[in-house]
C-alpha cells in the first residue's frame, strides 16, 4: 500500500475534526507510552518574506503556529518517534498529529487506519482546491481591456 509523501500528512489530517484522529488513535495504542521529547508549544510565528521588486525582506505578519514532537514506546519496547508542525493554537493537536506521524513513518499498529484518513484528507483537500480554483478564475480580471479605451484626459 502507497502512502503519500510524509510532508502532505498534517495537511491531510487536518482536514478531518480532531476528535476523529484522537478515536482512530484510540483505537489502537492503548498499551503505549507517549513521551514528549520536547514541550510542545503554540503561539505566533513571524511569517518572513522576500520582495518581488527589490529582493529584500519583510514581514507579511504573524501566523499561529503548534508543535510537537513525542517518543512512543509500544508494548513490545519498541521506541519511535513522531513530529508535527500546524498552523493552530492547539498543543494537543500537534500531539496528535506528532502521534499520527509516529504511528504512520513506523507502521505501528493502526496505521492503516490513519493512512486511510491520510488519503480522504488528501482527498478532500484537493476537492477544496478545485472549488478555490474555479471561484478564482471567476473572478478574474482582464486588465488589458483598459488599454483599448483609453484615456479621456489625455486631450
Amino acid at each position: 500500500m502507497k502512502i503519500p509523501e510524509r510532508s502532505q500528512w498534517v495537511r491531510a489530517l487536518t482536514a478531518h475534526p480532531a476528535k476523529k484522529l484522537l478515536a482512530v488513535i484510540d483505537s489502537g495504542t492503548k498499551p503505549w507510552r507517549v513521551i514528549p521529547k520536547t514541550v510542545p508549544q503554540s503561539g505566533l510565528a513571524i511569517l518572513k518574506l522576500q520582495d518581488g521588486a527589490f529582493h529584500e525582506p519583510f514581514y507579511l505578519g504573524e501566523i499561529p503556529l503548534a508543535t510537537a514532537w513525542v517518543r512512543v514506546i509500544t508494548s513490545e519496547g519498541r521506541e519511535v518517534e513522531g513530529a508535527a508542525q500546524v498552523m493552530a493554537d492547539s498543543t494537543a493537536l500537534a500531539e496528535t498529529l506528532a502521534l499520527c506521524d509516529a504511528i504512520l513513518a513506523h507502521r505501528l499498529s493502526g496505521w492503516r487506519k490513519i493512512s486511510d484518513l491520510v488519503r480522504s484528507g488528501l482527498k478532500m483537500r484537493t476537492d477544496q482546491d478545485m472549488v478555490r480554483k474555479a471561484m478564482l478564475a471567476k473572478t478574474q480580471v482582464d486588465f488589458s481591456l483598459l488599454d483599448a479605451v483609453g484615456d479621456d484626459d489625455e486631450d
